[in-house]
């Protein structure tokens, strides 16, 4: 064997010796690689990012990531659309998802009531299993979502709920977003909702919970972006501060939003008082501080605090905002350039947010074993339909009218609210996979046994038509078949060849999360519907169209209204009259880029006497349940919504709509009767019907299994334990004006007057009995009060009972509340039964709050009263409440 080099044989060696040395060699050289090898894998692992090394302290992790990355990678992380950073294999997130009452605008999910429905239950523990499965749901969406790789508006983990604004003045339309009117109330049900959606873990959480809006923040809507709230110290600590001090001490809520408004002059995102010196001084939060969406633009641009976007940037940021939802913080390069704000101060803000994202588990797979199969599940639809009963309030029983007799041989069903499903889900909610309004639930439940004839009787208010899906045989294609021509693209800006070409027979579309173009998940898409509408009948008619993300509606050629929903469902209309037999171009181009595609063509009647058809469902019944009250298209956020008695989704009046009282009136001249079902988010004053009606149910808006709830309440099949969480006022006569922000005659705490129906006010099938009170005459000062008192179930069927328990201490230097509600308890209790209920009212819980806002308990005399409701309202029956004991306790 010879060894060459360029120039020609080197060195001459014999093949045998050759086999020895590879023989010798081989082993030696296996070690060598196999070595290579390990020390090749060592040195990977040493190059794993630290963090992403799950053993380092998590703040060594977030650390080193943002030590990563440049300026303009932080400041775009600093905007609730953040983009990936693929070269440290950081995906794209998008911080805004909602979870109000079940994850919303998603797809399919289940829908609990909406929050101030839940918060009649009275039931912390209740709340708690709603947001726990709500928070799994979230779960097992954001999986399957991240599998897709699908990152866009309400698809992560990081939830702008709940709601614990004080519902002050029941205009507000936003009021049914929250807990209600009382503080403790709010503190109580807002920890357990915190709690059921982040979990157990300390250091690992389910999902983000944000409680909003931060601070003193109740409407009205149509000035949210201007309005300067002025509270005074005693009303700011008294009433509008402990639910969000609740939240953070005890929920360790992960994120805080700020306000539209002002505070003491200065924007709530821009405002050193409190997210400085409360937020972060006082109460050591220690979460992120989001704006409200586009809350930073108003500084220069409706407040005109600043002049420009970089200072309203760098106002937002240096008082504690860290994540700008909108679009403001995009100014920040300019600030840094300005001196206005440090790399520093940026550094602050993203500290935080990769935090929570870390505490998430987005670089560590945590609650990977989530699956779909949990959306709607069958134990989350029983939830809601527990949730649903125990929401409803009984609100007057004269005689024993309800339950109904199943013995009935016919029931007239009448209202706008009979047979509507926006007014089942109030809003921020998901897509149901159930929905049984209150009308098809009798049908479904009692058809068989109970004729059922229905009429819808009246619009919600005058101008206000009930939408439905125009039937396909009024639509006509191109090519002459019913319904319209269809043409979807896959992108959301009709570009490129269509990828399908169809006649849908009708718009009535509800694809949850897939996109109909090419069936991805949450993929972008647009759709273009021509052809024609033809009328069966001459007349009126309002058109419209539901649906999200965003429409552009052409009516003979002309554009007649367009908008862009953000992703959530949305309704627009325009009034037309129509001939028969006419046919008229329409052309609607719709597009879609969220989790939540649906479309729907809608249209109304609206010449149509409603009430001779009511008339006569009502004369051929044994009994009449009417179904009125409001609905999500007149209060709400923000909305375009100008009719008689509502403005701008707030109210203008608390009475219910005229036409509804008008027809409610004919009806009963038949004198059969009467049960009222009052839908709708707050308090409502209707002195006739009270006066009229044997019987009244406030119903809220009861989530996907309401209908099937009512129902059930009506023919008895469990007895009602829901509370009122407001007061109704007699009139809207008796409030001070919307845009005082004092709490002088609002609320049971400070209204003097009589109300239509107290807080706390809510009948059972059943009767209870208090007895056997157990309490010191005297206390010291800063020990705590044990109270104990025997609840007996004294009907015949069983039931749960709320007992609650209320404070008052008068007579002192500065105003006190009239009463406060410092504690309840419900308890289930079986006919005849016995229960001990104990209460250990702590001193803070006996304490009060002066003019300087400044709390501490007072020796004197206190007041305590503990029963199934307030106590002092002699205007109500004494058959239609449950007792009272009252007590006097002096603290030294």
């Amino acid at each position: 064997m010879a060894l060459f080099t360029k120039a020609g044989p080197l060195i001459t060696i014999p093949l045998l010796f050759m086999k020895n040395v590879i023989f010798k060699i081989l082993p030696l050289l296996f070690a060598l690689a196999v070595t290579t090898l390990i020390v090749s894998h060592r040195r990977a692992e040493t190059h794993v990012l630290p963090f992403r090394d799950t053993s380092l302290p998590l703040n060594g992790r977030i650390s080193d990531l943002i030590g990563r990355l440049t300026l303009e990678e932080k400041i775009m992380q600093l905007n609730y659309e953040s983009p990936a950073v693929p070269r440290l294999g950081i995906p794209a997130y998008n911080w805004w998802n909602e979870a109000l009452h079940g994850v919303a605008r998603a797809g399919k999910a289940t829908v609990f009531p909406q929050a101030l429905g839940l918060a009649s239950t009275w039931d912390e523990d209740l709340v708690h299993q709603v947001a726990e499965a709500t928070a799994t749901e979230a779960r097992a969406k954001y999986n399957y979502f991240s599998q897709n790789n699908v990152h866009k508006i309400y698809t992560g983990l990081t939830f702008f709920s709940p709601n614990i604004n004080i519902f002050r003045d029941p205009r507000w339309g936003r009021g049914h977003e929250t807990y209600g009117e009382d503080p403790h109330l709010t503190s109580r049900l807002g920890v357990s909702f915190i709690k059921g959606l982040q979990g157990n873990d300390p250091s690992l959480l389910k999902v983000s919970a944000t409680a909003k809006h931060f601070a003193v923040h109740s409407g009205p809507e149509y000035k949210r972006h201007t309005f300067n709230a002025k509270p005074t110290p005693q009303d700011l600590w008294e009433t509008y501060l402990p639910a969000f001090e609740a939240a953070i001490k005890e929920g360790k809520v992960e994120s805080i939003m700020c306000a539209y408004n002002r505070f003491e002059d200065a924007p709530c995102c821009g405002s050193d008082p409190l997210l400085k010196n409360i937020l972060r001084e006082q109460w050591d939060f220690e979460g992120f501080v989001v704006s409200d969406c586009w809350a930073v633009v108003d500084f220069y641009k409706y407040h005109q605090v600043v002049p420009t976007p970089e200072e309203a940037a760098a106002m937002a940021l240096k008082s504690g905002t860290d994540l700008n939802c909108g679009d403001t913080f995009e100014a920040l390069p300019g600030a840094v350039a300005q001196g206005l704000i440090s790399e520093d101060d940026i550094d602050k803000a993203l500290h935080r947010l990769f935090k929570t994202r870390f505490r998430l588990g987005m670089f560590d797979d945590s609650f990977g074993e989530m699956e779909m199969k949990y959306v709607a599940c069958d134990g989350h639809q029983k939830l809601a339909l527990e949730a649903s009963r125990k929401s409803l309030v009984l609100l007057k029983n004269d005689k024993n009218t309800l339950p109904l007799s199943k013995s009935i041989s016919s029931l007239a069903v009448i209202g706008p609210n009979a047979d509507h499903e926006e007014s089942l889900l109030g809003n921020y909610h998901g897509t149901p996979s159930r929905l049984v309004t209150p009308l098809k639930a009798l049908q479904e439940k009692y058809g068989e046994e109970i004729l059922i004839n229905y009429a819808r009787g009246c619009d919600i208010v005058e101008g206000l038509p009930q939408l439905e899906v125009i039937p396909a045989q009024y639509l006509v294609s191109k090519e002459s078949k019913p319904g319209l021509c269809g043409k979807y693209f896959n992108n959301m800006f009709f570009e490129g060849e269509e990828v399908i070409h169809r006649v849908d027979p009708g718009i009535d579309f509800t694809w949850y999360s897939e996109s109909p173009a090419n069936g991805k998940v949450a993929d972008s898409l647009s759709i273009r519907w021509e052809g024609w509408i033809e009328a069966p009948k001459s007349g009126r008619y309002q058109l419209g169209f539901r649906g999200a993300s965003g429409v552009s509606f052409y009516f003979e050629d002309s554009l007649r209204f367009t908008f862009d929903s953000f992703g959530k469902p949305k309704t627009a209309t325009f009034d037309q009259y129509l001939h028969a037999g006419q046919k008229y171009p329409v052309k609607i181009d719709f597009y879609s880029y969220g989790a939540d595609p649906q479309a729907h063509l809608l249209w109304a009647y609206q010449e149509d006497d409603l009430l001779p058809q009511a008339l006569e469902a009502a004369k051929n019944s044994d009994a009449i349940v009417f179904f009125m009250g409001l609905s999500p298209r007149v209060e709400g956020e923000e909305m375009e919504v100008e009719l008689e008695g509502f403005s701008g989704g707030d109210r203008t009046k608390l009475a219910l709509p005229e036409v509804q009282t008008r027809l409610m009136k004919e009806v009963a001249k038949l004198g059969k009767p009467m049960t009222l079902v009052m839908v709708g988010g707050g308090a409502m004053a209707f002195p006739w019907e009270n006066e009229n009606m044997d019987a009244i149910i406030y119903a809220c808006y009861p989530g996907e299994r309401g209908g099937e709830a009512i129902a059930d309440l009506i023919f008895g099949e469990f007895s009602p334990t829901g509370r009122l969480p407001v007061t109704f006022y007699r009139s809207v006569d008796q409030l001070p004006g919307f845009e005082d922000y004092g709490m002088e005659g609002r609320t049971y705490r400070f209204f003097g007057d009589e109300p239509l129906y107290p807080f706390g006010h809510g009948l059972s099938y059943t009767s209870f009995e208090y007895s056997q009170l157990q309490v010191a005459s005297t206390i010291d000062k800063k020990k705590p009060l044990e109270l104990k008192v025997n609840v007996t179930n004294k009907g015949r069927m069983a039931g749960e009972e709320v007992v609650q328990v209320y404070f008052s201490q008068r007579g002192l230097p500065y105003r006190t509340p009239i009463r406060s509600l410092v504690d309840f308890q419900k308890v289930l209790l079986e006919p005849g039964a016995t229960k001990q209920v104990s209460f250990t009212l702590e001193p803070d819980q006996l304490s009060t709050i002066d003019e300087m806002g400044k709390k501490s308990q007072q020796p004197g005399e206190i007041t305590l009263s503990i029963g199934g409701k307030q106590p002092g309202f002699k205007g109500l029956k004494d058959a239609m409440t449950t007792g009272v004991i009252t007590q006097k306790v002096m603290i030294q």
